[in-house]
């Protein structure tokens, strides 16, 4: 499908209702270190070069575009200061925020930015879209002194599922998250070139304050500092907690991040539950029939707003299709015995959804996400009996290039495939020879050239991320990660999701022949919780109600959890029993890598 590059609808939308933008955008913490910075980006104020697919680089023109800008009377966004938006919708004696991007210091700039337009209003209700870092990490900049009495809304079950996936997981999706945002890439035509969704990702700091008031179900109404909200529940669609809503006397929609300028991820390539395609296109909608006859625009937590009743309705509509068409045709391919890989390589979407901007495979792709929806149903195995069984990537790697000569002749094998233009296959055999091989320079460097010449023609830009981060890693020094989710979320967290966050990393081996039992009083919390290390497993059972012998009793907060947590120990805690109980248990515990290797051994 030959894309019309002469449509110039999304950059006339990107930039109306422009107010103003910093000077430039680089915004810095408290010791003045950078943590976003858009003047890299401005490369792409000129031609598409040739190490850059024009598809993406016309995508990263749209998302470089910056500042306060109105969507309607009496709300406001924050673009291009981080990956997502922040809103700002004006109330009666306040403002209410959606969404305050991931670092408190870009939250805190977006919100200056705006009081030097339209006055020192003071925040008086805050909404978290979903359960995704990059919509509630930057809270702590727009209410630095903690909620208060202001009401904090998100939807039912936020806080758990922005646990699980932000922590449980939390040390190699940040590990993988480095290559899907090409954290260690420089900006640039031979390095980053946006991420589709937006255009960078911050590094500041990143908390979270718990909601106060849920959204349990579609049409609950909600009345904040004079404004009257109603909401959509769509459980399962880009987060495992979401919602949408609508302001009816502004005329205005929020999608949150369930329609966007892209086709979005349904499996993201950091890691995550395989989303529901299924289920999505159903709150779609559902949320056309409600909303959009009642609606002058729509808006979202990344991108640019869409405009007028018909405009409008087509997005939504082929927003809604194009994930009903990926689910349903996955599922016919697999019921007649193809493999997501196959399915992948088959599947062709309708020419109006290949057109349409919006559906572009900026974010999610159409040949992972076809691989994540086969997942969902049939899981890791393609049901042919030798995939039961294989081996481990390296001893796998091994024994193929020992069938196929050795290394050198890996190589020179390798070397033909790439001349013929043949990059993926020649990338298959390279891994092997790297993978044999871990030491062999010829090898790294011969795969690292096929990643970069990958990375430089793919349109995704999370895919472009994945190769050049590959290439650079070959190269040189694994960079772990300089985002600690987990460390900003855990004052935030339960006793239980604290306690959870200790279970994951016990060694099982380690500890499968110590048995021990910590009864732990919380007095701030009335409650009481008792983990008891079985069979190398850490259980922990509230407020039990059976009698056990404990080898150590704590009586304490919250607050003295996270500091024994944090490596206080005992100290002004108090306690009965061993407390070289507490030592054995943290003796079990390992330490998570994150700087793990991805593309060698």
């Amino acid at each position: 499908m030959a894309l019309d590059f002469s449509d110039r609808t999304d950059f006339d939308n990107a930039g109306r209702g422009f107010i103003a933008t910093l000077d430039p955008v680089t915004i810095t913490d408290a010791e003045g270190r950078v943590v976003f910075d858009l003047s890299k980006y401005g490369f792409l104020g000129g031609e598409c070069p040739e190490t850059v697919n024009p598809s993406l680089f016309r995508q990263a023109q749209l998302c470089y575009r910056s500042g306060l800008f109105e969507v309607t009377d009496g709300i406001y966004q924050i673009r291009g200061f981080d990956i997502s938006n922040m809103t700002l919708v004006e109330g009666d004696s306040g403002v209410i925020v959606i969404d305050p991007m991931i670092s408190a210091e870009c939250a805190a700039a977006g919100l200056a930015l705006y009081r030097e337009h339209r006055g020192d209003r003071p925040v008086t209700g805050l909404i978290y879209t979903h359960s995704h870092g990059d919509h509630f990490g930057g809270v702590m900049g727009v209410l630095p002194d903690g909620a208060g009495d202001i009401p904090i809304i998100a939807p039912e079950g936020f806080l758990a599922e922005a646990v699980s996936e932000n922590v449980y997981a939390g040390t190699a999706m940040n590990r993988r998250a480095n290559y899907q945002y090409g954290a260690t890439l420089e900006a640039g035509p031979q390095g980053q070139v946006g991420l589709g969704l937006g255009i960078a990702v911050s590094g500041g700091s990143l908390g979270l304050i718990p909601p106060t008031l849920d959204i349990t179900h579609t049409g609950q109404e909600e009345t904040v500092d004079g404004v009257r909200i109603v909401f959509q529940i769509t459980p399962g669609t880009e987060a495992p907690s979401e919602m949408n809503f609508h302001f009816p006397e502004k005329r205005a929609l929020c999608a949150a991040e369930n329609a966007t300028h892209n086709l979005h991820n349904l499996l993201t390539l950091r890691g995550a539950l395989v989303r529901d395609p299924r289920i999505w296109s159903r709150y779609l909608d559902e949320m056309i029939e409600l909303f959009v006859d009642d609606s002058d625009v729509v808006f979202a937590s990344h991108h640019w707003p869409t405009w007028g009743g018909d405009s409008i309705r087509r997005f939504l509509s082929e927003q809604r299709d194009l994930y009903a068409y990926l689910h349903d045709q996955t599922l016919r391919m697999l019921n007649v015995g193809l493999t997501g890989a196959e399915i992948a390589e088959q599947f062709t979407l309708p020419p109006t959804l290949d057109a349409a901007w919006h559906a572009r495979g900026y974010y999610g792709s159409v040949s992972h996400n076809v691989k994540a929806i086969y997942q969902r149903y049939m899981g890791w195995f393609d049901g042919n009996p030798s995939s039961l069984w294989q081996h481990p990537p390296q001893e796998l790697a091994t024994r193929y290039v020992d069938v196929l000569g050795g290394v050198p002749a890996v190589l020179e094998k390798a070397r033909g495939y790439t001349d013929g233009g043949d990059l993926r296959f020649a990338a298959e055999l390279l891994k092997h020879a790297v993978f044999a091989d871990p030491d062999n320079t010829d090898a790294r460097e011969a795969l690292a050239d096929v990643y970069t010449r990958l990375g430089f023609g793919a349109e995704n830009p999370t895919w472009r991320n994945f190769y050049l981060t590959g290439a650079k890693e070959l190269r040189g020094e694994i960079t772990p990660p300089d985002i600690d989710l987990g460390a900003g979320m855990a004052a935030a967290l339960t006793v239980e999701q604290l306690f959870d966050t200790l279970a994951i990393r016990v060694d099982g081996v380690r500890a499968a022949s110590e048995s021990l039992c910590i009864t732990w009083n919380f007095t701030d919390l009335n409650t009481t919780i008792r983990l008891a290390l079985s069979n190398g497993a850490l259980i922990q059972t509230p407020d039990p109600r059976s009698e056990a012998s404990s080898d150590l009793v704590v009586t304490l907060t919250k607050v003295q959890l996270l500091a024994i947590l944090a490596g206080g120990g005992l100290d002004g805690v108090e306690y009965t029993g061993d407390p070289a109980a507490l030592k054995r248990l943290v003796a079990v515990l390992d330490e998570p890598d994150p700087a793990f290797a991805i593309v060698t051994p």
